[in-house]
């Protein structure tokens, strides 16, 4: 490819002095390939060599600016050296030229010459061969060959070295951006599910003990005080052992990520008992059969952040839970009393419909969550296809 440099480089000015100071001392020293008897000097001041001497070396700063241009000079200056005594390092500095121009210069330019500096050097041998019939004309072409094509081809090779290591450079920064993403997207989506499993183990158990707590506060019955704080006591073990069990999982370096029990739908039945023992008037409805795993705990947990919101928000009133499984789908439905304006009895983080959502959305289901009349309702439908694991 071509480079528009502002100046030219500091290797090729050291080129192109150190060129023309050899030549320049060849020239002083009386060497040259071609002596003033020979039919083709045409040209006889001793000082003609130096003319294209210093031309060629002055194409050299241009050799990676504008190679095209100063392979044109340079081949203009060798035509002129042709019909002199000549000189070795103009003929050395022109190889570079031709060089620079395959490995400089655009592909199409880089082809183009490749193909031209081949075609001279077969007819440079072929033509003169067939013309004065005589084999020793062929080591004309051989000539033309090391002075343009070998350089030509020189550079290619190396261009095509110099292309393969850039495009390796180019995938292995590539794949080292990819990995950064997915390692940042895994570390999120991990962060995202602890976050969702500490929400849905421990919300509910804090939620009953915040409501029985005011109650007992609130109430100045012994008995009513009594009952509280044993529910209290229930869920603070409770709460206290699901937080055990997902710090045993956090520290756990054998790569199981998921608690030592996963929740399934058979433990819907205890979160209902649960829910009962605090204070809501919880009726089953379970019409599901076998389920995928990852399916399993997410209605779990959809019906397990649903009751603790009941708890939290729910007005007086039952509270329904259907599970029903129809047309390769699980379909959870959660309703309870609802009056606008009534105030939590509980505080919270507002993140569970959140945590529901995303359940629903990793396997592809849908989540709808709000007021219907005088209901609440939740409403989860859950494909019954293997999915990511919330």
């Amino acid at each position: 490819m071509a480079r528009a440099l502002s100046r030219p480089h500091r290797d090729d000015l050291r080129i192109a002095v150190g060129g023309l100071l050899g030549g320049m001392v060849l020239w002083a020293l009386g060497i040259h390939p071609r002596v003033v008897a020979d039919p083709l000097v045409l040209w006889h001041p001793a000082w003609a060599p130096l003319l294209p001497l210093v031309v060629t070396a002055a194409c050299e700063p241009l050799r990676r600016s504008t190679p095209r241009v100063g392979l044109f000079i340079g081949t203009l200056a060798l035509t002129l050296d042709t019909v002199t005594q000549g000189n070795v390092v103009t003929v050395i500095l022109y190889t570079d030229l031709v060089y620079a121009a395959v490995l400089y210069g655009s592909l199409a330019s880089a082809r183009r010459i490749c193909w031209i500096t081949c075609m001279l050097t077969v007819l440079g041998g072929v033509v003169p061969a067939a013309l004065l019939r005589d084999a020793h004309a062929l080591l004309i072409g051989v000539g033309i060959g090391i002075l343009s094509f070998a350089p030509a081809a020189t550079g290619w090779v190396v261009r095509n070295h110099r292309d393969a290591a850039e495009a390796a450079r180019l995938r292995a920064e590539q794949t080292a951006l990819l990995a950064e993403m997915d390692r940042t997207q895994a570390v999120t989506a991990e962060r995202a599910r602890m976050a969702r499993e500490l929400h849905d183990m421990v919300a509910n158990h804090l939620s009953a003990i915040a409501i029985h707590s005011t109650a007992a506060l609130s109430l100045d019955d012994p008995q009513t005080s009594r009952d509280a704080l044993a529910v209290i006591r229930e869920n603070s073990v409770e709460g206290l052992a699901e937080m055990r069990r997902l710090i045993g999982i956090l520290r756990d370096s054998s790569g199981d990520v998921e608690p030592a029990v996963t929740p399934t739908l058979d433990g819907v039945a205890t979160l209902v008992k649960g829910a009962r023992a605090n204070g809501l008037d919880v009726r089953l409805a379970d019409g599901h059969s076998r389920v995928p795993a990852p399916v399993e705990l997410a209605a779990y947990r959809i019906v397990q952040e649903s009751l603790t919101n009941a708890l939290k928000h729910a007005a007086e009133g039952p509270v329904e839970v259907a599970l029903r499984q129809d047309d390769g789908t699980l379909r959870v439905r959660v309703t309870n009393a609802y009056r606008a304006g009534d105030g939590s009895r509980a505080p919270g983080s507002g993140s569970g419909l959140t945590g529901m959502r995303e359940r629903a959305a990793l396997l592809g289901g849908r989540f709808e969550a709000g007021p219907r009349g005088q209901l609440w309702e939740v409403r989860a439908d859950l494909p019954l296809t293997e999915g990511e694991t919330p």
